[in-house]
């Protein structure tokens, strides 16, 4: 193999991992965040599971074949580097280990995934961790505009 194809074969296989999978609760659905580098343009396969019991559930992806009782309660939505996964009717049997798992559409072997585990009463409202996760570089604006405020003298320090 030409080392040339090697480095990239190596470096578009790093293009999918997953980096954070959070879980937070939106009125009554569990909501799942996956974030994940996104440094390449090969498609992406994804899957999301649920771990119960020992026994692994497919509830939503493109890599495994989602079980017919959580089809009808879920809901997707995927972005440049986050995939979002929405169980609606949350209760205390749906708690467990949840993966998401990741995997470039051209390999098989490598798969990059991140586990969480979801109990209900410990589960925090989506509101307060999506303000933070989401979206800091609202938090940095006040602190950049600082010295051009000073510069124009509408504040002195």
């Amino acid at each position: 193999m030409n080392p040339a194809i090697g480095i990239t074969l190596l470096l578009t296989a790093s293009g999918q991992k997953v980096t954070s999978l959070t879980a937070c609760l939106v009125d009554q659905s569990l909501r799942l965040d996956c974030r994940h580098e996104n440094t390449t343009t090969i498609p992406i396969q994804y899957e999301f599971s649920l771990t119960r019991d020992s026994k692994k559930h497919v509830l939503f992806g493109t890599m495994g074949v989602p079980e017919h009782t959580y089809r009808s309660r879920t809901n997707f939505t995927s972005k440049y580097n986050i995939k979002v996964l929405y169980l609606s009717s949350f209760t205390t049997k749906d708690e467990g280990v949840y993966t998401c798992e990741l995997r470039l559409s051209s390999q098989h072997p490598p798969s990059y995934n991140k586990t969480v585990s979801v109990f209900r009463d410990k589960l925090v409202k989506c509101e307060g961790i999506s303000l933070l996760t989401q979206n800091t570089s609202w938090l940095l604006l006040p602190l950049l505009s600082l010295p051009l405020l000073q510069a124009m003298d509408f504040i002195s320090l």
